[in-house]
């Protein structure tokens, strides 16, 4: 066990942790420079296009450090997006140390200290690393100071690198090489975490766990502490980038274990896995199971496909245990799912995944998130989805999430980052200076406003500079109220949304003028307008066809024009009160797809 390190690498987005793995990596031999490519640990095109990491990785690696004795390195990969810090936060619980990469010209930002303070959590031993030496902007020494002052961390034992170019590798390396070995009883019963899984269509769900205490071998049979079920152990060994087969693993050690899992219900990441007979009383502590911030439903093109989507959901589900779902149904719409997910992002990658690797051709209703109401009587009662959304006369109270979102920028963009909160409803908003030039804003605003355009503004207003990330503090009362899109008189349940009363009618216009401009013209005239309650808010109209019947009259007394237009005039009226509006499927796209556009 004392040559053993596990670790992971924690930094913001884009400040090249994924570069310094691939580094880290070919530095170690586990890949020949014929087979290397970049963000070899990125599994998904997706990832590749965005250069994000969206699912946490492992592999082992083998090392001799400078003093000739031999180490195997675990390195647990991690995202920097704010919506994955639940993956952030599994990893960390399966190592003993961290490298926290910070941009050399860059400085410290958002996510980064977000990440720190999960680390701490966990009481790891880190280790911070300035990356992107090469850069002609880099300012090494202001970002040991950063380090010191934002992070707490002694800036003196900050590795100098450039994962890019390959400088100071092996100083790094030198420096894992330090961080603490693995701790844990190879005697005592097994405890296992589960921390990740991905599912083969062959051999099913393939878990990885970290031993924490115990060892387990192949044949053997275990037991999972959350699911209460029982398996065999068919097969187990070490992640590398093509698994390496061993007989057993013991306390200290990450791998892969393979037990012939069929599906998403019968196991839990997170879970605690000990043998079936003479196992561990306890579960290990510290896990915190992800809960879903944003709500969209997901609705097949074509209804025929609504059981291979369900399929495609459960999957899906294996390799991303903050997903959950459940049947839903419009009226409008057919079957489909109600969707939680961790952000934006997080909606955004999960339609990515399912168009890409299931092939399903998707709709989207627009994002809400989770309001808590209490009604006359006392009683309770959660919200996400506009069509439970009971008569206003009955609810006493509405309290929708709010965050603490903790921004850092330049000091010049000080007074637009101010107005962007104010605009956003935000509730205090105060400053402080971080060092020469950079200011981290704290400021309390409700979730539903950070859903849609903030982090478009925020970056916009910044020129790229600014850093965020958040983090659910409580719920509030506010004046939440649900604006329905009648066509024609009639609600479109799939276009309903739980707004503030303030944005009310700007996104009900919204989605009136896009309507008018996507549904067919008729015979008559197609009102479409956004209401609370029985209040129309907005209105757009879409004029009626209009058939010249008077073109066969030529000449002769202006009263037989008359009565052929108040002929006219009867028959649309009467189509007006028995004709009915189809909405085209393309309307629907046209409106959600256009707005979940507009957010992204």
């Amino acid at each position: 066990m004392d040559q053993i390190r596990n670790f992971c690498i924690i930094a913001h987005i884009d400040h090249g942790k994924s570069t310094l793995a691939d580094r880290i990596i070919q530095a170690c031999g586990a890949v020949s420079d014929r087979d290397f490519r970049d963000q070899i640990l990125d599994s998904m095109d997706i990832e590749r296009e965005r250069g994000i990491t969206i699912k946490s990785n492992t592999i082992t690696l083998d090392y001799e450090a400078r003093d000739g004795r031999k180490y195997r390195l675990n390195l647990i990969d991690t995202p920097g997006h704010v919506d994955f810090s639940h993956e952030v936060r599994r990893s960390l619980m399966s190592c003993e140390g961290a490298l926290v990469v910070v941009d050399a010209a860059q400085g410290v930002e958002a996510q980064t200290v977000a990440n720190l303070y999960i680390a701490l959590e966990y009481n790891l031993e880190m280790i911070p690393v300035i990356n992107k030496i090469d850069l002609p902007a880099a300012d090494p020494e202001r970002v040991r100071e950063e380090i010191d002052a934002d992070l707490g961390l002694d800036p003196f034992t900050a590795v100098l690198c450039s994962a890019k170019k390959g400088i100071g590798i092996d100083d790094v390396l030198e420096a894992i090489v330090r961080l603490p070995a693995p701790r844990g009883d190879p005697e005592a019963p097994l405890r296992a975490l589960i921390f990740d899984a991905h599912y083969d269509p062959y051999r099913g769900v393939i878990l990885y766990c970290r031993i924490m205490e115990g060892r387990v071998h192949t044949r053997q049979k275990v037991h999972f502490m959350y699911t209460d079920a029982e398996y065999q152990v068919e097969e187990l060994g070490f992640v590398r980038l093509k698994p390496e087969k061993r007989e057993q693993l013991e306390a200290g050690d990450v791998g892969y274990i393979v037990c012939g899992i069929k599906t998403i219900r019968d196991i839990h990441i997170g879970d605690t896995m000990t043998w079936a007979e003479k196992g561990a009383s306890a579960p290990l502590p510290g896990y915190k199971e992800a809960k879903p911030v944003v709500f969209s439903s997901l609705y097949p093109m074509s209804r025929d496909d609504y059981e291979d989507l369900a399929r495609a959901l459960e999957k899906l589900a294996i390799n991303d245990a903050a997903l959950t779902y459940e049947k839903d149904t419009s009226a409008a719409l057919g079957f489909g799912f109600r969707c939680g997910f961790l952000g934006l992002l997080h909606l955004d990658v999960v339609q990515e995944r399912l168009s890409r690797e299931f092939d399903q051709s998707l709709l989207l209703t627009a994002p809400s998130v989770l309001y808590k109401l209490t009604l006359n009587d006392g009683s309770e009662l959660d919200v996400d989805n506009p069509s439970y959304f009971p008569d206003p006369s009955t609810i006493r109270e509405i309290r929708e999430p709010y965050i603490r979102a903790a921004i850092i920028i330049p000091e010049e963009f000080l007074g637009q980052v101010m107005e962007l909160c104010r605009e956003h409803r935000a509730d205090e908003t105060v400053f402080g200076y971080l060092s020469v030039g950079r200011i981290e804003v704290k400021s309390e605003l409700p979730l539903g406003e950070v859903l849609f355009d903030y982090y478009d503004k925020l970056k916009n207003v910044t020129r790229g500079y600014g850093s965020f990330d958040y983090e659910i503090i409580d719920y509030r009362p506010s004046d939440i109220v649900k604006v329905d899109i009648l066509v024609n008189r009639e609600k479109v349940d799939a276009l309903a949304q739980l707004v503030h009363r303030d944005k009310a009618r700007p996104r009900a216009l919204r989605y009136c003028e896009r309507l008018a401009e996507s549904i067919p013209r008729q015979q008559f005239k197609i009102p479409i307008q956004g209401a609370i309650g029985g209040t129309i808010i907005a209105r757009s109209t879409i004029n009626a066809f209009r058939k010249d019947v008077t073109a066969k009259c030529y000449g002769g007394d202006i009263t037989r024009k008359r009565k052929l237009l108040e002929k006219q005039k009867a028959g649309k009226k009467k189509m007006k009160t028995v004709g009915s509006v189809d909405i085209p499927q393309e309307a629907f796209l046209a409106v959600l797809r256009n707005d979940a556009d507009k957010k992204k």
